[in-house]
This record gives C-alpha cells, structure tokens and sequence, in this order.
C-alpha cells in the first residue's frame, strides 16, 4: 500500500529544543496515531502505548501488560520477551503500566535489531496468545501440587504487589494520588491490590485486551537516526490488519470540588516502641496541557523542596518534627496534575504541627513573597536540566515518548511540553516585569484551593499478622467449598500447570524470533580518547566529547588516605562540603549560589576493585557541571567547600544523618536484592566491603549509631570530620577528571591551575585497611510479605580461571534458568545473577520472592545446569548476542569520561577489554560447560554464603535448614 494512501501527514515541525523533526502522522483506516522524529541520535526508540483506564483494583491492566509478552500469533513461544532479552543488543527492553495507559517502549543502536524488537513487541500487543495458563502464570491462581499440600495463592504480578504494599513510601504514594480522585479513574490503583488480583476473571481479563488493544485506541512513537519510511512501512504492516473501532477510552476527569478530606491509613511494622508516621497535603492541580502552567509549577516545585535551601524543604528539616520529607512533589505524567509533600518520620504528636507547618509556610511565601535568589536559582536549574537533556542510561528518545505522551495521550498536541524555549522566556519576562509569577501560583493552586487532603499513614505491628491471617482464612474458605473429586482435579490441574511450566518450547518456533548473530557484532570494543598528564601533584585526566558545551568537572579524593575506622563517614562528609556552609556563607547562600552558577554538584562515593590487587580504588568524587562561561565560578565553589568548609553546625550535620538514614530505611523493600547483593559481595573483595560501609546495612546501623553520638559526644564527631578533612584535602589526594569540548578543555586547565594553587601539597600516608565481615548465613528481618534470597560463591573453590565466555553464561543463566524457576515457576518478580571476574565470586539473588528454600536449591543448580550435555549452541549464541550488547551500552558524553575514568583507575586497559570481547564472541558450549562445572563443584564444596532480607516469620520456618548464625531485625 502506497503510503500516502495508508498515512495522512498531519503535521510537520522541526523542534530546536531537542534537534528533531517531528511529523505526526494518522493511520486512515483505523485512526491509529503516529509521531515520528527523525534526528542524529542512534539510539533508536520504538513505542506503542494504549490507553487503559481501570474500572477496579483487580491489576487486569499490569497482568495484561506481563501477559502479552508471553506468546503471539506469530511466535509461538511461551516467553518472546525473554528470548529477545537474551539474544538483543538493545538499549532498554520493557513494559510499564501508568494510572491510565500501557506503554511498551524498546530501543536499541543497531537499526535490524531495533526493527526485530518492534516486530515481536506489535505482534505481541495485538495478536497475544493470552490462554488461561497464561492469565495464572502472570495474574494468580491457586497452586495444589498434592493432597497433603497447603494449598497457595501464586502469581508473579500478586507477588509483585505484594512486595508494592510492603513498602511505606509506595502506599503513602498511592493513597495519596487516590484521595484526590473519588470519582476519577485515578482513585484506583492499576497495579491492583493484592486482595483485589484474586478477584480477577480470566473472561474479564481476555475482554480488557479486546477493549484497548486496537491501533484505534494507540499512540505509536519513533524517534532516532533511521529512515522514516522504513518505519512507516513495517508498522503499516500491521495496522492495515485491522477495521477502524469505537474505543471508549477516556479518562475519568475528577471535577475540582470543596473536599478537605482527611485519610487515615495503616503501614505494617515490627513494633509501636518509638511510632514513626508518615503524613501529606496534597492539592489536585488543572490539566497537564497548559504548557506555561505545567512549566512554571514544575519551576515552583523546585522552589519549594528541589534544593537544601528551599524554603519549605528548609523549615521542615529544621523544624526537627520529621526525619526528612515525603510525597512525590508534583505529578505532570497524567490528565490532571496534582501536588503532594509532607514529612516521614514523624512521632504522632507531631503531626498537626507538620501539617499547620506546611500551610504556614505556604501562606508566608504567597504573602511575603519568595527570596529572587533561591527563585533565580531554581530558574536556572531547571533551565540548565531541560536544554542538558542528560537521562543517564535511559534513552532520551523514551523520556522524549513519556513527555509527548503527557498531552498527547489526551487528544492534545504532544509538541507544548517539548517546545519549551518560548515558554521559559516567557515566564523570564513576567519575573522582569515584576509579577509575583509564583507567589501568585501559590495563592490560586494552593492556599485558595479548596480539593486538598490530608493523608495520614501510621504504623501498625499487627497488620502483617492480619493480612497473613486473612490470605489463610480466604484459602481455607476455598478449599472447604471444594469436594473430594474438585480437590483432586485441583491436584492434576496443578501438576497439568507445572508440566507446561516446565516443557521446552519448539525449537522451529523458537528459530521463528528474530534476531542478529555474531557476524552482524562490531568485533572491536569501543575506546574513549583520554589524555593523562600531572599538574601540581594532582593527577589530570582529560576526555575531548561532543558534549553540547557543557563542561563536566569530576574531582576524586582518595579514600585510602583514610583510617578505615572513617570509611562510613564519607556520604556524609561529601553531603556535608556541599550542604553545611562554609566560613563565608551559610548552607543557604551556598547551596543556593551552586544552584545559580553550576548545572549542580553532587557528592559521589566509589569503589571498584582494581585488576590483579587485592587493594581496591576507593575515591569521594565531587562531580560537576556547568556552561563554558560559568567554569571560572564553578572552580571557585570548589575552592571554597573544599578550603573552607566549617564544619561545626551540629544541628545541620544531624538533619543530613537524619535523611541519610530515613532514604536507606526507603530503599530496603523496593530495593532488598540490592541490599542483599552488597551483603553477599562485601564478604569477598574490599571494594564491596568498603561500598557496604558506605551504602548499606552497615551504613545504616552505624548512622542510627552516630544519631546517638551527636547528641552525646559531638566534640568527638567533629573531631573525626576535621580529620577527614585533612586526610583527604590535598593535591596528591586528588583525581581530576573532565568531559568537554576541547576549547573548554583548554579554559578548565587553565582555571584548575589556580584551583590546585589552593590546595595543601602535605601528603600524609595511605592506609591499608584490614577489611573483615561477620561470617556465616545471616537473615535479616523486616516487615515484608515478600522475600529477597540471596548466595554468593568463591569460584576459587571450583578452580575457575576467568574466560571472557563466563560474562555470556552468567547472562544465559539470568535470562534462562533463573528466571523459568524462579520467576516463572516459583512466582518472584524477579531473579539476578552476577558473575565479578575480578574476585572470582558469582552471586545470586531474587526480588520479591514468596520462596525462601525453592530459591535456593535453584540457585544450587545452576552450575549443573549449565554443564548439562544438553546445552544448546544455538543458546549460546543468544547469550554471546546478549553479552555483546551490555559490553556496548549506550552512554551519553559525560558518562563516556567516567567510565573511562574507571577503567584507568581500575587498570582495564583497552586490550584488556578487547580480550574479553575477543572470548565473548568466541564463546563456545565448552566454554559454558566449562564455567558449569567449576560453578557447580564450587557450589558442592564451598557452600558459599547465604544472606535473606524478609518478613521474620516466613524466614524462621526455614531456619534450621539454612544453617543462619547471625539474624537481626532492621526495621
């Protein structure tokens, strides 16, 4: 079909703001949207999104968005995704499930494989082989494996939410969104509720697909350096499969209404000794469309909380009413925004002064108006964000699609959001014209608001107890209903699951997955120009980039200059230069003046093994940015934390603690695989171990530890800080590292020249720490209804010699073995395994587990599993693909220069990672059985280590049969 037949052209517009051309195009038979923006990025994006609007809390619309990358028409396989994860060079590879729309965005810097994931991915949204297996896989059915079985709710999305509703910060998000919207689609939680998945049809759930995924109900997105047409002809393929259909899709608006409403809510914990709440305001806002309005609120939420010196974050910190604070801010990526903030931490007979507090500040700010210096600055930063376009590893083309989507998804122009030039220059002219622009926006949007709540979420040491309860009761009541012959069909349908579970996919359908093969692989690895030379004693390290004009500034300090009695001290001491005044300005006048002059600075603790030593390079890193005309000023703020930082404030050194403590507290349940990793990983290598100290448990004890000593023993704190200071503030201490355009390459030598003048020359002399961890199994204990297992083992035991073949089998076992027992067949979210070549330890972990033993014995068969004679090559090639494309990722500029960086200070030369790129394509299932086997005899004789982060009473079931010599709770 000719294309002018197929698409009518809409609209045309070059966009300067992210160097694009944007044409949005119609699909004439079935109204399907399509913009397409052709540019000089290579990494490609594809996304198609649907707009799901929930009518309940069953989850039909995240269930569905796991389900329909488990088989198509076209490749009839139970699990595409996977094989494409395996065997993609790509870049990003996912689903995500918004309030009201699924996206399924992939990209990747190879054209073939970008188009070879856009097929699976539209083949598998329109055409999803969604059987009932499928449904009780992904959603929940009951498992009854024997007569004598306890019979069990399983599913990976139940387990998934469960983990969700674990977390305080999750629910205190959620409830707060939902209390705003009574009548909207957004009081509902698409993820769904745990008890509410069980609620769930598979007929309901087959009709939800048949009610939204239509072309005439998607938004089809491309962005990057391939040609238009192509892209237009391969979706075209499939749109033209379809008759035009009448969705009704649209989102529930929530009318603004006088609602002052107060909700109470409950979070489990372990015990009420010393309550801890958490509490928030939230007002519902006008519609994301308005773009001046969108931009200016996002300009006021940096104002209020986005820097130490904003004066609501300011005044609650200090209030010293909380720990730190809470809410997710403002919210644009839906039809009607809304703003929430509040504080964590809070002891119950606070909660009215914080809630009083808040509106105070508010109130002062509309009246009194809002200093021009921290409104300056925050203009600035969000300026210097918005033309920077830096989304770190996440492509900028998806971050491109979101925000298109935040107006477009709702029959609006997607260019306003992205167009951004004309509207900052014009809220810059209302300033200089003298209008109270946000002191104005406060006053309408919030304090005359009448649509705000108040969400209150307090602790409750029972709530586990019950909700186990609950789920026990509800199994019960089910298994009673049921007579001896259902219970028995129960039984083999079950077994009849398993079964399928476990049976191997057609190796002709499995050949059907499109994909590349080693020949399509660039054989080289790709260098970074580095420039290496010494200045004053410092060591310089420069990295001519493409870098926009941005000047990105590194300095790292070297930590072993340290005793390692300081090494937990570190996050602190980097917030504290940054955070805590100096002896000519206070925190405040600082931290306001870096947000005005620099693209921001922020502290960095690293560490990294170094190849073939035991000691680890361990460095505090203050990176920076800024534009080529700022770099005078930006060396001058270095200058000045670094020489006159006054370190004496108590009280805003506890504030910091405080945070520290209360963003590690967060992290444990939406991020306990990690935690567990580092657990594992810190018993074998000193750069793990010195990681541990600086970002998890440990960390965490010892700041609840020095919470103590501060009040206590402050003379004795400062002391260590002023040591620290002294032991890490010199030139041979330092690592100067810098990204930039080489006329601004010259400019910063030239300024770090005076820099350096500054600095001490005295040297004292480096330390060697004497690094150690608690042996043997642990478990550690938090109020979850979920688990995260984790075992690490010592290759050494197995007689393994590092090959490069090993990165391409640990990949294999991920996506292959791991996930079919662990997530597939034992319900996890998810399941890692990570192979340091560097130390020779392979470790294993899981995210969001209902398991604790099953997990583990997978684990324990890995090494047998990939020694198995049985081994497919055409696997390994999947897995040399795969291997290839994570040694490639993408990486913009600035990321280019620090990992170059690490590679020098970790001595990975160039050849060395030609050699390992060389033996990754190379790779052979002799190479694989080979790892399996030292994997496997390493895991029969080592052991290893074991260490578990879950709910007590799940853990202690097991507690015999996992040998724990050390468990404690955490919170």
């Amino acid at each position: 079909m000719q294309q002018a037949s197929r698409f009518r052209l809409v609209e045309e517009r070059h966009i300067p703001e992210i160097n694009s051309l944007a044409r949005l195009f119609e699909h004439q038979k079935t109204g399907a949207r399509i913009l397409s923006m052709t540019n000089k990025d290579e990494n490609k994006v594809f996304g198609i999104t649907f707009r799901t609007p929930p009518r309940d809390n069953t989850g039909v619309a995240h269930i569905l968005e796991h389900s329909v990358l488990c088989g198509s028409r076209r490749y009839r396989v139970k699990e595409p995704f996977v094989e494409l994860l395996k065997s993609s060079v790509q870049t990003f590879l996912n689903a995500v499930t918004f309030p009201d729309k699924t996206s399924y965005p992939v990209a990747s810097q190879n054209r073939q494989d970008l188009y070879n994931l856009m097929d699976v991915y539209l083949d598998a949204v329109f055409f999803p082989n969604i059987s009932p297996e499928v449904f009780a896989q992904e959603g929940w059915h009951y498992e009854l494996p024997s007569l004598e079985a306890p019979l069990k709710f399983k599913g990976v999305v139940y387990n998934e939410m469960k983990g969700a509703y674990s977390s305080p910060e999750s629910l205190l998000a959620e409830y707060s969104q939902q209390s705003l919207y009574p009548e909207g689609t957004y009081g509902l939680d698409s993820g769904g509720i745990p008890e509410e998945i069980l609620n769930l049809t598979y007929e309901d759930f087959v009709q939800f697909h048949k009610r939204y995924y239509h072309p005439s109900n998607s938004w089809i997105f491309f962005y990057g350096d391939d040609p238009e047409q192509e892209r237009l002809d391969r979706v075209g393929e499939f749109l033209d499969q379809f008759a035009p259909l009448e969705v009704n899709s649209q989102v529930n608006i929530q009318p603004l209404t006088t609602l002052q409403k107060r909700v109470e809510k409950s979070y489990s914990a372990s015990d009420e000794r010393d309550p801890r709440c958490y509490l928030t305001i939230n007002w519902l806002l006008p519609e994301t469309s308005y773009p001046q309005l969108n931009l200016a609120l996002r300009i006021l939420d940096f104002i209020l909380t986005g820097m130490p010196a904003s004066p609501l974050r300011q005044r609650l910190i200090e209030s010293g009413l909380g720990e730190d604070l809470a809410g997710v801010g403002l919210e644009t990526d839906i039809l009607q925004m809304y703003y929430s903030t509040g504080m964590k931490g809070v002891p119950p007979e606070n909660l009215e002064q914080v809630e009083s507090l808040i509106q105070e500040t508010l109130q002062d700010l509309a009246i009194n108006g809002i200093d021009p210096e921290i409104v300056q600055a925050a203009m600035s930063s969000v300026e210097f964000a918005l033309r920077e376009n830096n989304t770190g590893s996440f492509p900028r083309g998806l971050a491109v699609m979101f925000r298109a989507l935040s107006t477009w998804l709702y029959d609006e122009s997607p260019f306003p959001l992205l167009e951004f030039s004309d509207v900052l220059e014009q809220i810059k002219l209302r300033l200089e014209q003298g209008e109270r622009v946000f002191e104005n926006l406060l006053q309408e949007h919030f304090l005359d608001n009448p649509h705000r709540t108040v969400v209150l979420l307090k602790p409750d040491s029972e709530m586990e107890r019950r909700i186990l309860e609950t789920e026990n009761q509800r199994l019960e009541e089910a298994r009673k209903k049921l007579d001896q012959k259902q219970v028995q069909e129960l039984v083999e349908s079950t077994l009849r699951f398993m079964r399928w579970q476990e049976e191997p996919d057609d190796p002709e359908e499995l050949a059907r997955i499109p994909r590349l093969t080693r020949a399509d692989m660039e054989p080289k690895v790709r260098t970074v120009p580095r420039r290496e030379q010494k200045m004053q004693g410092a060591t310089l390290l420069l990295h001519p980039q493409p870098t926009s004009g941005i000047f990105y500034l590194d300095l790292g300090m070297d930590l072993h200059f340290l005793p390692q009695k300081y090494l937990s001290y570190v996050p602190l001491f980097g917030r504290a230069l940054l955070e805590i005044g100096t002896f000519s300005q206070d925190y405040t006048a600082l931290t306001t003046r870096i947000r005005q002059l620099t693209g921001g600075i922020v502290p960095v603790p690293f560490s990294h093994s170094v190849r073939g030593a035991r000691e680890s390079t361990c460095r505090l890193f203050l990176r920076g940015k800024s534009l080529p005309e700022k770099i005078p000023y930006m060396f001058k703020i270095f200058r000045d934390i670094l020489t006159q930082v006054k370190l004496d404030n108590k009280e805003r050194f506890r504030q910091m603690v405080l945070e520290e403590k209360s963003g590690l507290e967060q992290a444990l349940v939406p991020a306990g695989h990690r935690v567990v990793g580092m657990r594992l990983k810190a018993r074998y290598s000193e750069a793990d171990w010195a990681q541990e100290h600086m970002s998890g448990v440990t960390y965490l004890l010892f700041l609840r530890h020095l919470l103590q000593n501060i009040e206590n023993n402050w003379d004795q704190v400062l002391s260590h800080l002023e040591d620290i200071k002294t032991l890490l503030v010199h030139k041979g201490s330092l690592l100067v590292n810098i990204t930039a355009e080489e006329e601004a390459l010259d400019q910063g030598c030239k300024h770090l020249q005076d820099f350096l003048q500054e600095l001490p020359l005295e040297e004292p002399s480096r330390q060697h720490w004497k690094w150690s961890c608690t042996p043997g199994n642990e478990a550690l204990f938090i109020p979850a209804r979920v688990n995260y297992v984790g075992r690490a083992v010592d290759l050494e035991a197995g007689a393994y010699r590092f090959h490069g073949s090993s990165l391409a089998a640990t990949r294999f076992l991920r996506a292959g073995w791991l996930w079919d027992k662990i997530r597939v067949q034992g319900g996890a979210y998810g399941a890692f395994s990570s192979y340091d070549h560097f130390n020779n330890v392979m470790a294993f972990t899981s995210y969001r587990d209902p398991n604790i033993t099953n997990t583990l014995q997978s684990f324990e068969g890995s090494g047998a599993y990939l020694a198995s004679p049985d081994l497919d090559p055409d696997e390994v090639e999947k897995a040399v693909i795969g291997a290839i494309g994570e040694m490639d990722s993408y990486q913009l500029p600035d990321a280019k220069g620090f990992s170059s960086m690490i590679c020098y200070l970790a001595d990975i030369t160039d050849e060395y990672r030609q050699n390992i790129r060389d033996e990754i394509l190379g790779a052979s299932v002799e190479n694989f059985r080979e790892f399996g086997q030292a994997l496997n005899q390493a895991l029969k004789k080592d052991r290893g280590v074991i260490s578990i982060l879950g709910g007590q009473s799940q853990i202690e079931k097991h507690k015999e049969e996992l040998d724990l010599e050390n468990s404690f709770r955490l919170l």
